[in-house]
Protein backbone atom coordinates (compact mmCIF):
# COMPACT_ATOMS: atom_id res chain seq x y z
CA UNK A 1 0.00 0.00 0.00
CA UNK A 2 1.08 3.58 -0.57
CA UNK A 3 2.44 4.93 2.70
CA UNK A 4 0.94 8.37 2.15
CA UNK A 5 -2.63 7.08 1.78
CA UNK A 6 -4.27 7.93 5.10
CA UNK A 7 -7.04 5.38 4.55
CA UNK A 8 -6.14 1.78 5.34
CA UNK A 9 -8.14 -1.39 4.70
CA UNK A 10 -9.94 -3.20 7.51
CA UNK A 11 -7.89 -5.52 9.71
CA UNK A 12 -9.41 -9.02 9.83
CA UNK A 13 -8.61 -11.29 12.77
CA UNK A 14 -9.72 -14.79 13.73
CA UNK A 15 -10.46 -15.70 17.33
CA UNK A 16 -11.53 -19.07 18.80
CA UNK A 17 -13.71 -17.42 21.46
CA UNK A 18 -17.43 -16.95 21.12
CA UNK A 19 -19.01 -13.82 19.70
CA UNK A 20 -19.83 -12.40 23.15
CA UNK A 21 -16.33 -13.01 24.50
CA UNK A 22 -14.08 -11.14 22.07
CA UNK A 23 -14.97 -7.69 23.36
CA UNK A 24 -16.63 -5.72 20.58
CA UNK A 25 -19.38 -3.09 20.74
CA UNK A 26 -20.96 -4.33 17.51
CA UNK A 27 -21.96 -7.91 16.73
CA UNK A 28 -22.60 -9.20 13.21
CA UNK A 29 -24.43 -12.44 12.46
CA UNK A 30 -25.61 -14.16 9.29
CA UNK A 31 -29.22 -14.46 8.19
CA UNK A 32 -30.44 -16.96 5.61
CA UNK A 33 -33.68 -16.99 3.62
CA UNK A 34 -36.57 -19.03 5.08
CA UNK A 35 -36.37 -21.72 2.40
CA UNK A 36 -32.74 -22.46 3.25
CA UNK A 37 -33.64 -23.93 6.62
CA UNK A 38 -30.31 -22.73 8.00
CA UNK A 39 -27.40 -23.01 5.61
CA UNK A 40 -25.44 -25.65 7.51
CA UNK A 41 -28.24 -27.21 9.53
CA UNK A 42 -27.07 -25.46 12.68
CA UNK A 43 -28.93 -22.18 12.35
CA UNK A 44 -30.44 -20.99 15.61
CA UNK A 45 -34.05 -21.75 14.70
CA UNK A 46 -34.77 -22.60 18.34
CA UNK A 47 -34.53 -18.92 19.13
CA UNK A 48 -37.86 -18.47 17.37
CA UNK A 49 -39.68 -20.61 19.87
CA UNK A 50 -42.53 -22.91 18.75
CA UNK A 51 -44.24 -20.43 16.41
CA UNK A 52 -44.11 -20.86 12.68
CA UNK A 53 -40.98 -19.24 11.27
CA UNK A 54 -41.96 -17.02 8.35
CA UNK A 55 -38.76 -15.00 8.31
CA UNK A 56 -35.13 -15.70 7.73
CA UNK A 57 -33.01 -18.02 9.83
CA UNK A 58 -30.33 -16.56 12.09
CA UNK A 59 -26.99 -18.29 11.98
CA UNK A 60 -24.39 -19.17 14.64
CA UNK A 61 -24.44 -16.96 17.72
CA UNK A 62 -28.08 -16.00 17.38
CA UNK A 63 -29.48 -18.02 20.25
CA UNK A 64 -26.67 -16.93 22.58
CA UNK A 65 -27.20 -13.26 21.76
CA UNK A 66 -30.99 -13.50 22.11
CA UNK A 67 -30.68 -15.17 25.50
CA UNK A 68 -28.00 -12.85 26.85
CA UNK A 69 -29.32 -9.53 25.60
CA UNK A 70 -33.01 -10.34 25.76
CA UNK A 71 -33.73 -9.11 22.22
CA UNK A 72 -36.18 -11.04 20.02
CA UNK A 73 -34.28 -10.84 16.76
CA UNK A 74 -36.93 -12.78 14.86
CA UNK A 75 -39.52 -10.14 15.72
CA UNK A 76 -37.12 -7.49 14.46
CA UNK A 77 -36.65 -9.38 11.18
CA UNK A 78 -40.41 -9.75 10.77
CA UNK A 79 -40.97 -6.08 11.47
CA UNK A 80 -38.34 -5.13 8.85
CA UNK A 81 -39.77 -7.67 6.40
CA UNK A 82 -36.26 -9.10 6.10
CA UNK A 83 -35.78 -12.19 3.98
CA UNK A 84 -32.06 -12.83 4.21
CA UNK A 85 -31.28 -11.69 0.68
CA UNK A 86 -27.57 -11.39 -0.06
CA UNK A 87 -26.30 -8.08 1.27
CA UNK A 88 -29.48 -7.22 3.15
CA UNK A 89 -28.61 -5.39 6.37
CA UNK A 90 -30.79 -5.07 9.47
CA UNK A 91 -29.21 -2.96 12.20
CA UNK A 92 -30.56 -3.32 15.75
CA UNK A 93 -29.51 -0.81 18.42
CA UNK A 94 -29.08 -2.24 21.91
CA UNK A 95 -30.67 0.05 24.49
CA UNK A 96 -29.01 0.84 27.79
CA UNK A 97 -30.89 -1.82 29.74
CA UNK A 98 -29.58 -4.52 27.43
CA UNK A 99 -25.93 -3.62 27.81
CA UNK A 100 -23.29 -4.84 30.23
CA UNK A 101 -23.83 -8.59 29.90
CA UNK A 102 -22.23 -8.79 26.50
CA UNK A 103 -18.76 -9.93 27.45
CA UNK A 104 -17.25 -12.32 29.92
CA UNK A 105 -15.85 -9.52 32.06
CA UNK A 106 -18.69 -7.05 31.47
CA UNK A 107 -16.25 -4.35 30.35
CA UNK A 108 -17.40 -4.05 26.74
CA UNK A 109 -21.04 -3.20 26.11
CA UNK A 110 -22.78 -4.32 22.98
CA UNK A 111 -24.25 -1.24 21.37
CA UNK A 112 -25.53 -2.67 18.10
CA UNK A 113 -26.37 -5.95 16.42
CA UNK A 114 -26.09 -6.20 12.65
CA UNK A 115 -27.87 -9.03 10.82
CA UNK A 116 -26.39 -9.74 7.40
CA UNK A 117 -28.32 -11.48 4.63
CA UNK A 118 -26.44 -14.36 3.03
CA UNK A 119 -28.79 -15.25 0.18
CA UNK A 120 -27.87 -18.58 -1.40
CA UNK A 121 -24.50 -18.61 0.43
CA UNK A 122 -22.61 -18.69 -2.87
CA UNK A 123 -19.26 -16.89 -3.15
CA UNK A 124 -21.03 -14.07 -4.99
CA UNK A 125 -23.50 -13.77 -2.11
CA UNK A 126 -20.64 -13.73 0.41
CA UNK A 127 -18.90 -10.99 -1.57
CA UNK A 128 -22.08 -8.93 -1.60
CA UNK A 129 -22.60 -9.55 2.13
CA UNK A 130 -19.05 -8.49 3.01
CA UNK A 131 -19.40 -5.30 0.98
CA UNK A 132 -22.77 -4.42 2.50
CA UNK A 133 -21.48 -5.00 6.04
CA UNK A 134 -18.39 -2.86 5.43
CA UNK A 135 -20.40 0.03 4.03
CA UNK A 136 -22.91 -0.18 6.89
CA UNK A 137 -20.13 -0.05 9.49
CA UNK A 138 -17.95 2.77 8.18
CA UNK A 139 -16.30 4.57 11.08
CA UNK A 140 -16.75 1.64 13.49
CA UNK A 141 -13.77 0.58 15.57
CA UNK A 142 -14.31 -3.12 16.25
CA UNK A 143 -16.88 -5.74 15.25
CA UNK A 144 -17.24 -9.37 16.32
CA UNK A 145 -18.73 -11.57 13.60
CA UNK A 146 -20.06 -15.07 13.03
CA UNK A 147 -21.15 -14.21 9.49
CA UNK A 148 -18.72 -16.73 7.99
CA UNK A 149 -18.88 -19.38 10.73
CA UNK A 150 -20.67 -21.82 8.43
CA UNK A 151 -18.86 -20.78 5.25
CA UNK A 152 -16.45 -22.83 3.18
CA UNK A 153 -13.09 -21.37 2.13
CA UNK A 154 -14.44 -19.97 -1.14
CA UNK A 155 -17.18 -18.14 0.72
CA UNK A 156 -14.80 -16.86 3.36
CA UNK A 157 -12.39 -15.47 0.76
CA UNK A 158 -15.23 -13.82 -1.13
CA UNK A 159 -16.52 -12.24 2.08
CA UNK A 160 -13.08 -10.79 2.85
CA UNK A 161 -12.86 -9.43 -0.72
CA UNK A 162 -16.15 -7.59 -0.28
CA UNK A 163 -15.31 -6.41 3.22
CA UNK A 164 -11.90 -4.92 2.40
CA UNK A 165 -12.37 -3.60 -1.13
CA UNK A 166 -15.82 -2.01 -0.91
CA UNK A 167 -14.55 0.85 1.27
CA UNK A 168 -11.44 1.65 -0.76
CA UNK A 169 -10.45 5.33 -0.76
CA UNK A 170 -7.37 7.24 -1.85
CA UNK A 171 -7.00 10.00 0.73
CA UNK A 172 -3.59 11.30 -0.25
CA UNK A 173 -4.35 14.53 -2.05
CA UNK A 174 -7.05 16.14 0.10
CA UNK A 175 -6.16 19.14 2.25
CA UNK A 176 -7.87 17.60 5.26
CA UNK A 177 -8.14 13.91 6.18
CA UNK A 178 -11.33 11.99 5.56
CA UNK A 179 -13.89 12.26 8.34
CA UNK A 180 -13.71 9.36 10.82
CA UNK A 181 -17.29 8.29 10.10
CA UNK A 182 -16.38 7.74 6.43
CA UNK A 183 -13.34 5.57 7.12
CA UNK A 184 -13.40 1.79 6.70
CA UNK A 185 -14.30 -0.40 9.66
CA UNK A 186 -11.07 -0.65 11.65
CA UNK A 187 -11.12 -4.28 12.86
CA UNK A 188 -13.36 -7.29 12.20
CA UNK A 189 -12.94 -10.30 14.49
CA UNK A 190 -14.15 -13.64 13.13
CA UNK A 191 -15.36 -15.27 16.34
CA UNK A 192 -15.33 -18.98 17.04
CA UNK A 193 -12.75 -19.80 14.37
CA UNK A 194 -9.93 -22.33 14.34
CA UNK A 195 -6.45 -22.52 12.84
CA UNK A 196 -7.67 -23.62 9.40
CA UNK A 197 -9.84 -20.53 9.15
CA UNK A 198 -6.93 -18.38 10.32
CA UNK A 199 -4.81 -19.59 7.39
CA UNK A 200 -7.61 -19.02 4.89
CA UNK A 201 -8.22 -15.53 6.26
CA UNK A 202 -4.54 -14.64 5.93
CA UNK A 203 -4.55 -15.73 2.28
CA UNK A 204 -7.72 -13.81 1.53
CA UNK A 205 -6.40 -10.65 3.19
CA UNK A 206 -3.13 -10.78 1.25
CA UNK A 207 -5.01 -11.02 -2.05
CA UNK A 208 -7.47 -8.27 -1.19
CA UNK A 209 -4.69 -5.96 -0.01
CA UNK A 210 -2.83 -6.57 -3.26
CA UNK A 211 -5.92 -5.39 -5.12
CA UNK A 212 -6.17 -2.38 -2.76
CA UNK A 213 -2.55 -1.46 -3.59
CA UNK A 214 -3.22 -1.79 -7.32
CA UNK A 215 -6.24 0.51 -6.94
CA UNK A 216 -4.05 3.08 -5.20
CA UNK A 217 -1.78 3.08 -8.24
CA UNK A 218 -4.71 3.38 -10.63
CA UNK A 219 -6.41 6.22 -8.74
CA UNK A 220 -3.25 8.32 -8.38
CA UNK A 221 -3.59 11.49 -10.50
CA UNK A 222 -1.58 11.59 -13.75
CA UNK A 223 0.43 14.70 -12.86
CA UNK A 224 1.97 12.59 -10.08
CA UNK A 225 1.96 9.20 -11.81
CA UNK A 226 4.48 9.07 -14.64
CA UNK A 227 6.62 6.11 -15.79
CA UNK A 228 9.43 6.86 -13.34
CA UNK A 229 6.90 7.13 -10.49
CA UNK A 230 5.71 3.63 -11.35
CA UNK A 231 9.30 2.45 -11.39
CA UNK A 232 9.84 3.82 -7.89
CA UNK A 233 6.72 2.01 -6.65
CA UNK A 234 8.19 -1.17 -8.12
CA UNK A 235 11.47 -0.55 -6.29
CA UNK A 236 9.48 -0.29 -3.05
CA UNK A 237 8.02 -3.73 -3.77
CA UNK A 238 11.56 -4.99 -4.23
CA UNK A 239 12.77 -3.42 -1.00
CA UNK A 240 9.94 -5.18 0.85
CA UNK A 241 11.72 -8.44 0.04
CA UNK A 242 11.95 -11.46 -2.27
CA UNK A 243 11.34 -9.55 -5.52
CA UNK A 244 14.20 -8.33 -7.72
CA UNK A 245 13.54 -5.16 -9.72
CA UNK A 246 15.31 -3.88 -12.81
CA UNK A 247 14.33 -0.70 -14.65
CA UNK A 248 15.30 0.24 -18.21
CA UNK A 249 15.25 3.96 -18.92
CA UNK A 250 14.63 5.56 -22.32
CA UNK A 251 18.28 5.28 -23.38
CA UNK A 252 18.45 1.56 -22.66
CA UNK A 253 15.08 0.99 -24.31
CA UNK A 254 16.26 2.63 -27.51
CA UNK A 255 19.65 0.94 -27.46
CA UNK A 256 18.14 -2.53 -26.91
CA UNK A 257 15.47 -2.19 -29.58
CA UNK A 258 12.22 -1.70 -27.64
CA UNK A 259 10.77 0.29 -30.54
CA UNK A 260 7.13 0.09 -29.48
CA UNK A 261 7.64 1.45 -25.97
CA UNK A 262 9.98 4.17 -27.25
CA UNK A 263 7.54 5.23 -29.99
CA UNK A 264 4.60 5.59 -27.62
CA UNK A 265 6.61 7.65 -25.14
CA UNK A 266 8.33 9.97 -27.65
CA UNK A 267 5.76 12.75 -27.41
CA UNK A 268 6.04 13.17 -23.64
CA UNK A 269 8.56 15.14 -21.62
CA UNK A 270 8.37 12.29 -19.10
CA UNK A 271 10.18 9.38 -20.77
CA UNK A 272 9.14 5.72 -20.85
CA UNK A 273 10.36 2.82 -18.72
CA UNK A 274 10.35 -0.95 -18.86
CA UNK A 275 10.07 -2.28 -15.33
CA UNK A 276 10.92 -5.90 -14.62
CA UNK A 277 9.99 -7.49 -11.29
CA UNK A 278 11.25 -11.03 -10.78
CA UNK A 279 10.11 -13.44 -8.06
CA UNK A 280 11.96 -16.72 -7.61
CA UNK A 281 11.27 -18.69 -4.43
CA UNK A 282 14.09 -20.47 -2.68
CA UNK A 283 14.64 -24.20 -3.13
CA UNK A 284 12.70 -24.29 -6.37
CA UNK A 285 13.59 -26.94 -8.95
CA UNK A 286 14.83 -26.22 -12.46
CA UNK A 287 11.60 -27.62 -13.91
CA UNK A 288 9.36 -25.22 -12.01
CA UNK A 289 7.18 -23.13 -14.32
CA UNK A 290 8.14 -19.58 -15.23
CA UNK A 291 5.14 -17.34 -15.75
CA UNK A 292 5.61 -13.91 -17.31
CA UNK A 293 2.95 -11.25 -16.77
CA UNK A 294 3.03 -8.22 -19.07
CA UNK A 295 1.08 -5.10 -18.09
CA UNK A 296 0.14 -2.06 -20.14
CA UNK A 297 1.25 1.02 -18.24
CA UNK A 298 0.06 4.09 -20.13
CA UNK A 299 0.13 6.56 -17.27
CA UNK A 300 -2.01 8.98 -19.23
CA UNK A 301 -3.45 8.50 -22.69
CA UNK A 302 -4.35 11.55 -24.73
CA UNK A 303 -4.38 9.44 -27.87
CA UNK A 304 -1.18 11.11 -29.06
CA UNK A 305 -1.51 12.94 -32.37
CA UNK A 306 -4.68 10.90 -32.97
CA UNK A 307 -6.14 12.97 -30.16
CA UNK A 308 -9.04 11.66 -28.11
CA UNK A 309 -12.18 13.77 -27.59
CA UNK A 310 -12.09 15.73 -24.34
CA UNK A 311 -14.71 13.55 -22.65
CA UNK A 312 -12.77 10.38 -23.45
CA UNK A 313 -9.65 11.64 -21.70
CA UNK A 314 -11.26 12.09 -18.29
CA UNK A 315 -10.74 8.48 -17.24
CA UNK A 316 -7.39 7.97 -18.93
CA UNK A 317 -5.34 8.03 -15.74
CA UNK A 318 -6.66 4.45 -15.44
CA UNK A 319 -5.08 3.33 -18.72
CA UNK A 320 -2.22 1.86 -16.71
CA UNK A 321 -4.51 -0.59 -14.92
CA UNK A 322 -2.75 -3.55 -16.54
CA UNK A 323 0.53 -2.36 -15.05
CA UNK A 324 -1.09 -1.82 -11.65
CA UNK A 325 -2.53 -5.34 -11.75
CA UNK A 326 0.87 -6.86 -12.50
CA UNK A 327 2.50 -4.85 -9.71
CA UNK A 328 -0.26 -5.79 -7.28
CA UNK A 329 0.23 -9.47 -8.11
CA UNK A 330 4.01 -9.25 -7.72
CA UNK A 331 3.68 -7.53 -4.35
CA UNK A 332 1.72 -10.47 -2.92
CA UNK A 333 3.70 -13.46 -4.19
CA UNK A 334 6.19 -13.71 -1.29
CA UNK A 335 3.47 -13.63 1.37
CA UNK A 336 1.50 -16.31 -0.48
CA UNK A 337 4.53 -18.54 -0.90
CA UNK A 338 3.87 -19.12 -4.59
CA UNK A 339 5.96 -22.06 -5.84
CA UNK A 340 6.71 -20.79 -9.33
CA UNK A 341 9.04 -18.30 -10.92
CA UNK A 342 7.08 -15.22 -11.90
CA UNK A 343 8.31 -12.19 -13.80
CA UNK A 344 6.21 -9.07 -14.11
CA UNK A 345 6.99 -6.75 -17.01
CA UNK A 346 5.51 -3.27 -16.86
CA UNK A 347 5.71 -1.32 -20.11
CA UNK A 348 5.25 2.28 -18.96
CA UNK A 349 4.85 5.40 -21.10
CA UNK A 350 2.80 8.56 -21.33
CA UNK A 351 1.03 8.97 -24.68
CA UNK A 352 1.18 12.71 -25.44
CA UNK A 353 0.91 14.79 -28.66
CA UNK A 354 4.25 16.54 -28.26
CA UNK A 355 6.46 17.88 -31.03
CA UNK A 356 8.43 14.62 -31.12
CA UNK A 357 5.39 12.30 -30.96
CA UNK A 358 5.04 9.42 -33.40
CA UNK A 359 2.76 10.08 -36.36
CA UNK A 360 0.04 8.04 -38.02
CA UNK A 361 1.72 6.17 -40.90
CA UNK A 362 5.09 5.88 -39.10
CA UNK A 363 6.81 2.50 -39.36
CA UNK A 364 8.49 1.28 -36.17
CA UNK A 365 10.51 -1.81 -35.32
CA UNK A 366 9.45 -3.95 -32.37
CA UNK A 367 11.84 -5.82 -30.05
CA UNK A 368 11.79 -9.00 -32.17
CA UNK A 369 12.55 -7.11 -35.37
CA UNK A 370 8.99 -7.00 -36.72
CA UNK A 371 8.23 -3.75 -38.54
CA UNK A 372 4.82 -2.24 -37.81
CA UNK A 373 2.86 0.41 -39.66
CA UNK A 374 1.27 2.66 -37.06
CA UNK A 375 -2.09 3.86 -38.36
CA UNK A 376 -3.56 5.41 -35.23
CA UNK A 377 -1.47 6.64 -32.32
CA UNK A 378 -4.43 6.05 -30.01
CA UNK A 379 -3.96 2.30 -30.43
CA UNK A 380 -0.70 2.51 -28.53
CA UNK A 381 -1.07 -0.17 -25.90
CA UNK A 382 -0.54 -3.10 -28.25
CA UNK A 383 2.78 -1.60 -29.42
CA UNK A 384 4.04 -1.59 -25.84
CA UNK A 385 2.70 -5.05 -25.03
CA UNK A 386 4.26 -6.45 -28.21
CA UNK A 387 7.72 -5.38 -27.01
CA UNK A 388 7.10 -6.93 -23.60
CA UNK A 389 5.83 -10.22 -25.02
CA UNK A 390 8.64 -10.44 -27.58
CA UNK A 391 11.26 -9.75 -24.92
CA UNK A 392 9.78 -12.40 -22.61
CA UNK A 393 9.85 -15.02 -25.37
CA UNK A 394 13.38 -14.17 -26.52
CA UNK A 395 15.09 -13.75 -23.16
CA UNK A 396 13.12 -15.28 -20.27
CA UNK A 397 12.22 -18.83 -21.37
CA UNK A 398 8.64 -18.57 -20.11
CA UNK A 399 6.33 -21.52 -19.74
CA UNK A 400 3.38 -19.12 -20.18
CA UNK A 401 2.90 -15.44 -20.97
CA UNK A 402 -0.19 -13.50 -19.88
CA UNK A 403 -0.65 -9.89 -20.87
CA UNK A 404 -3.13 -7.61 -19.09
CA UNK A 405 -4.48 -4.35 -20.46
CA UNK A 406 -7.30 -1.89 -20.76
CA UNK A 407 -6.83 -2.27 -24.49
CA UNK A 408 -9.91 -1.79 -26.68
CA UNK A 409 -13.25 -0.09 -26.38
CA UNK A 410 -14.50 -2.84 -28.68
CA UNK A 411 -14.21 -5.36 -25.85
CA UNK A 412 -16.52 -3.18 -23.76
CA UNK A 413 -19.04 -2.91 -26.58
CA UNK A 414 -19.16 -6.69 -26.88
CA UNK A 415 -19.08 -7.71 -23.22
CA UNK A 416 -20.05 -4.64 -21.21
CA UNK A 417 -18.46 -3.92 -17.84
CA UNK A 418 -18.94 -7.28 -16.14
CA UNK A 419 -16.65 -9.52 -18.19
CA UNK A 420 -13.13 -9.19 -19.58
CA UNK A 421 -12.31 -10.54 -23.02
CA UNK A 422 -9.86 -13.43 -22.81
CA UNK A 423 -7.90 -14.67 -25.80
CA UNK A 424 -5.47 -17.54 -25.71
CA UNK A 425 -3.48 -20.04 -27.70
CA UNK A 426 -3.54 -22.76 -25.04
CA UNK A 427 -6.80 -24.31 -23.85
CA UNK A 428 -5.45 -25.42 -20.48
CA UNK A 429 -4.14 -21.93 -19.72
CA UNK A 430 -7.35 -20.24 -20.83
CA UNK A 431 -9.52 -22.65 -18.84
CA UNK A 432 -7.43 -22.14 -15.71
CA UNK A 433 -7.68 -18.35 -15.95
CA UNK A 434 -11.43 -18.47 -16.53
CA UNK A 435 -11.86 -20.76 -13.51
CA UNK A 436 -9.77 -18.43 -11.34
CA UNK A 437 -11.83 -15.48 -12.54
CA UNK A 438 -15.08 -17.25 -11.73
CA UNK A 439 -13.82 -18.07 -8.23
CA UNK A 440 -12.96 -14.45 -7.49
CA UNK A 441 -15.85 -12.69 -9.21
CA UNK A 442 -13.48 -11.37 -11.91
CA UNK A 443 -15.31 -12.94 -14.78
CA UNK A 444 -13.75 -13.57 -18.19
CA UNK A 445 -15.24 -14.68 -21.49
CA UNK A 446 -13.08 -16.49 -24.01
CA UNK A 447 -13.08 -14.87 -27.43
CA UNK A 448 -11.93 -16.42 -30.72
CA UNK A 449 -8.70 -15.78 -32.57
CA UNK A 450 -10.35 -15.77 -35.98
CA UNK A 451 -7.97 -16.85 -38.75
CA UNK A 452 -9.98 -15.04 -41.42
CA UNK A 453 -9.31 -11.73 -39.68
CA UNK A 454 -5.53 -12.00 -39.95
CA UNK A 455 -5.55 -10.53 -43.44
CA UNK A 456 -6.96 -7.32 -41.94
CA UNK A 457 -3.52 -6.63 -40.43
CA UNK A 458 -1.69 -6.69 -43.75
CA UNK A 459 0.40 -3.64 -44.57
CA UNK A 460 1.75 -2.42 -47.90
CA UNK A 461 4.85 -0.86 -46.33
CA UNK A 462 5.71 -2.95 -43.26
CA UNK A 463 5.57 -6.53 -41.98
CA UNK A 464 2.24 -5.88 -40.34
CA UNK A 465 -0.23 -3.10 -39.56
CA UNK A 466 -1.29 -2.68 -35.97
CA UNK A 467 -4.95 -1.99 -36.86
CA UNK A 468 -7.61 -3.48 -39.09
CA UNK A 469 -6.86 -2.06 -42.55
CA UNK A 470 -9.83 -3.70 -44.26
CA UNK A 471 -12.70 -2.59 -42.01
CA UNK A 472 -13.63 -6.14 -41.10
CA UNK A 473 -14.76 -5.04 -37.60
CA UNK A 474 -13.83 -7.20 -34.62
CA UNK A 475 -11.35 -4.61 -33.34
CA UNK A 476 -10.69 -6.48 -30.09
CA UNK A 477 -9.97 -9.66 -32.05
CA UNK A 478 -7.67 -7.78 -34.41
CA UNK A 479 -5.69 -6.44 -31.45
CA UNK A 480 -5.36 -9.93 -30.01
CA UNK A 481 -4.22 -11.32 -33.36
CA UNK A 482 -1.58 -8.61 -33.55
CA UNK A 483 -0.24 -9.56 -30.10
CA UNK A 484 -0.39 -13.30 -30.76
CA UNK A 485 2.33 -13.15 -33.42
CA UNK A 486 4.84 -11.93 -30.81
CA UNK A 487 4.18 -14.91 -28.52
CA UNK A 488 5.90 -17.11 -31.12
CA UNK A 489 4.20 -20.34 -30.09
CA UNK A 490 4.67 -19.98 -26.31
CA UNK A 491 1.39 -20.60 -24.40
CA UNK A 492 -0.10 -17.14 -24.25
CA UNK A 493 -3.22 -15.40 -22.99
CA UNK A 494 -4.40 -11.83 -23.51
CA UNK A 495 -6.77 -10.25 -20.98
CA UNK A 496 -8.51 -7.19 -22.41
CA UNK A 497 -10.33 -5.73 -19.41
CA UNK A 498 -11.21 -2.29 -20.71
CA UNK A 499 -14.78 -2.87 -19.50
CA UNK A 500 -14.45 -4.27 -15.97
CA UNK A 501 -11.24 -2.31 -15.41
CA UNK A 502 -13.36 0.75 -14.61
CA UNK A 503 -16.58 1.06 -12.61
CA UNK A 504 -19.15 3.81 -13.10
CA UNK A 505 -20.51 3.53 -9.56
CA UNK A 506 -20.06 1.71 -6.26
CA UNK A 507 -21.40 -1.83 -6.38
CA UNK A 508 -20.53 -4.76 -4.15
CA UNK A 509 -16.72 -4.83 -3.76
CA UNK A 510 -16.20 -2.27 -6.54
CA UNK A 511 -15.90 1.46 -6.08
CA UNK A 512 -16.26 4.12 -8.75
CA UNK A 513 -13.10 4.40 -10.83
CA UNK A 514 -10.33 1.89 -11.39
CA UNK A 515 -11.17 -1.60 -10.13
CA UNK A 516 -7.77 -3.36 -10.41
CA UNK A 517 -9.62 -6.17 -12.17
CA UNK A 518 -7.49 -9.28 -12.44
CA UNK A 519 -5.32 -9.11 -9.33
CA UNK A 520 -7.33 -11.67 -7.37
CA UNK A 521 -7.90 -13.92 -10.38
CA UNK A 522 -4.22 -14.03 -11.31
CA UNK A 523 -3.15 -14.65 -7.70
CA UNK A 524 -5.70 -17.45 -7.41
CA UNK A 525 -4.38 -18.99 -10.63
CA UNK A 526 -0.78 -18.73 -9.40
CA UNK A 527 -1.68 -20.15 -5.97
CA UNK A 528 -3.30 -23.53 -6.62
CA UNK A 529 -5.01 -25.28 -3.70
CA UNK A 530 -2.87 -27.76 -1.75
CA UNK A 531 -2.97 -31.32 -3.05
CA UNK A 532 -4.61 -33.99 -0.89
CA UNK A 533 -2.10 -36.60 0.25
CA UNK A 534 -2.43 -39.91 -1.58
Amino acid sequence: MLEDNRVKPTTVLSDPRGILDVGAPVLAMPVWPPESGGDDGSGDDAAAGDREVRVAWIGPGGAEVVETLGIDLFTVLEREDARGAAGEIVSVPVLAEGRGAASADGEVDVERIVLVGMGDASPAAHRKAGAALARALRGTSRVASTVTSASDEAGLRAFVDGLLLSTFQLDTYRSTPAKPKTLPLDTLVLAGTGEAVHTAVDTAVVMARAAWFARELVHTPPNVKDPEWLAERAREIGRAGSVDVHVRDEKKLEAEGFGGIVAVGMGSARPPRLIALRYEPEEIGPDAPHVVLVGKGVTFDTGGLSLKPRESMVTMKTDMTGAAVVMGVMSALPALGVRARVTGLVAAAENMPGASAQRPSDVIRQYDGTTVEVLNTDAEGRLMLADGIAYAVAELEPSAVVDVATLTGAATVGLGRTHAALYGTDDELADALIAAGAATGERMWRMPLVDDYRQALESTVADVAHLDTQRMSGASIAAALFLERFAAGVPWAHLDMAGPGRAEKDKDELVKGGTAFGVRALLTWLTPPPQDPE
